[in-house]
């Protein structure tokens, strides 16, 4: 074989190994970008199912990967995310998004609604709201957020009447108090154990399922209005990023009717889904 022949081939041959390298990281690389990780809190088994069932879709659909991180503090979601070791998060309502970015000045916004989950008026006593008396007492949690939703639910339920004001409310926010009831703040965790101790108390979902509480025992029901669109659920990220088509994907994936078919199944009237719902 001639001497020119052989550098040819050699020549040829560095050429395709190249090539095949160059292809191998393309494709690589390629994947990296349609991979999103997304973060979640750790322990609910229903909502890990539904975000299964999102990937699935997510992937066949629009060829995109989601990876999970699961958190079990929820300080430590929003901060994963603006330090970008995760791309998403989803765990949390606009009214702890909002105050998350005043105390810690940074600029995480929403990408899309999830759902919903229906605060309640819980009473052992009583079947109807209107027959809490005259000086009864009403347990509601004690922390800032929780209790100024509380007073949104009183508000609507017709028990009282609110001041004219932005933010997250308090007791001092009261504007009339017809029945002059009295209000017990306590623990979120501890307002299922005071029921038999008031007249009512205000549960939310995360404590009133373990507590076994059933929709019977519930004498009013969050409406959805716009009171309550701060409570609605979301997927966020990052702001520059708000327009990230993956992420989008990821957001499409979510919004589905199979996903909605799942809430359902797994959370009854509990969550409601919020994407396709006007507050």
């Amino acid at each position: 074989m001639k001497r020119s022949t052989k550098w040819i081939i050699g020549i040829v041959i560095v050429v395709v190994i190249v090539g095949l390298g160059w292809f191998s990281f393309a494709h690589h690389s390629e994947q990296s970008k349609k991979t999103v990780k997304v973060g979640l809190m750790s322990g609910s088994k229903a909502d890990d199912k539904i975000w299964e069932s999102v990937a699935e879709t997510a992937k066949k659909k629009y060829g995109v990967t989601i990876q999970f991180t699961h958190f079990t503090d929820y300080t430590q979601p929003n901060k994963a995310l603006t330090q970008h070791e995760i791309d998403l998060n989803s765990f949390q309502h606009y009214a702890f998004l909002d105050n998350w970015n005043k105390q810690n000045h940074t600029n995480v916004v929403s990408v899309g609604n999830t759902y919903i989950a229906p605060i309640r008026l819980y009473s052992n006593k009583y079947k109807n709201v209107k027959d809490i008396p005259n000086g009864g007492t009403i347990a509601l949690p004690n922390d800032t957020s929780n209790e100024s939703r509380s007073l949104y639910l009183l508000k609507n339920a017709g028990l009282i009447t609110l001041k004219d004001k932005k933010g997250f409310l308090g007791l001092n926010d009261i504007e009339k108090n017809p029945k002059n009831l009295k209000f017990k703040e306590v623990d979120a965790s501890q307002t299922p154990r005071v029921l038999n101790s008031v007249d009512g108390s205000i549960v939310n979902n995360t404590y009133a399922a373990p507590a076994h509480l059933s929709e019977k025992q519930s004498i009013y029901v969050e409406p959805l209005n716009k009171d309550s669109k701060i409570w609605v659920n979301l997927i966020a990220a990052n702001k520059d990023q708000k327009n990230n088509k993956n992420y989008q994907d990821v957001v499409k994936a979510f919004q589905t009717k199979k996903t909605e078919q799942l809430v359902k199944k797994y959370y009854g009237n509990t969550e409601i889904p919020a994407w396709n719902r006007k507050f």
